[in-house]
């Protein structure tokens, strides 16, 4: 997947978008206002105003973090489910065991109870679905790829994995729980998924 255009810039957690400085506080309370408005009344109720009037701050002070709702949905989305979540443990179980556990923590949460409005409204704004594809989805699958670059030189895997059908399998159980409700997102869902994934891959 192909990161973020030069002409969408990058509104996520780890930058300050545009105008003043970071304040949390001011990006805890939007996050968590933006998340209820998706869970209870879908994308299309999100307005950057009524986000403003919720969290009783200026609207000014919105816009100049984000400059339309859907970049203020993004980084919403990118908040609750982590920009960068395979970290560099030194061991591929344990980098997918922290990524995969930012899944658990963000579709437990709101955000598994806003995904399906949000996936839906996406179907039909292409600018949402792309800002989510660029920001959201591409940035996860990259940092987990690079868990997978980092087994690779330590001649932990495979060579010859399907490295997208790899990635798919990792996140796909989340989404697709989350979505039709057929089974529960937990912590032993979390593990099996790993473990699977680590029969494919770990060189025998």
């Amino acid at each position: 997947m192909k990161g973020a255009s030069k002409s969408q810039p990058r509104y996520g957690p780890g930058t300050g978008g545009l105008g003043r400085p970071r304040d949390e506080r001011i990006d805890t309370e939007v996050v968590s206002a933006v998340l209820d408005v998706l869970r209870r009344r879908g994308y299309r109720a999100v307005t950057v105003d009524g986000i403003a009037r919720k969290v009783k701050r200026a609207r000014t002070s919105l816009y100049r973090r984000w400059p339309s709702k859907r970049h203020l949905v993004a980084y919403a989305v990118l908040s609750e489910m982590g920009e960068n979540p395979a970290a560099d443990t030194g061991s591929l179980r344990e980098d997918l065991e922290a990524a995969v556990g930012t899944l658990l923590h963000a579709f437990a949460g709101p955000l598994g109870q806003a995904l399906a409005g949000l996936v839906a409204d996406m179907a039909q704004d292409t600018e949402l679905a792309d800002i989510m594809r660029q920001q959201v989805l591409a940035a996860r699958r990259e940092s987990m790829r690079e868990a997978f670059a980092r087994a690779k030189a330590r001649c932990e895997i495979r060579d010859d994995l399907q490295m997208e059908v790899m990635l798919d399998m990792l996140t796909g159980p989340f989404y697709f729980r989350a979505l039709f409700g057929h089974a529960p997102i937990s912590r032993r869902m979390t593990r099996d998924v790993v473990e699977y994934v680590l029969r494919v891959a770990v060189r025998r």
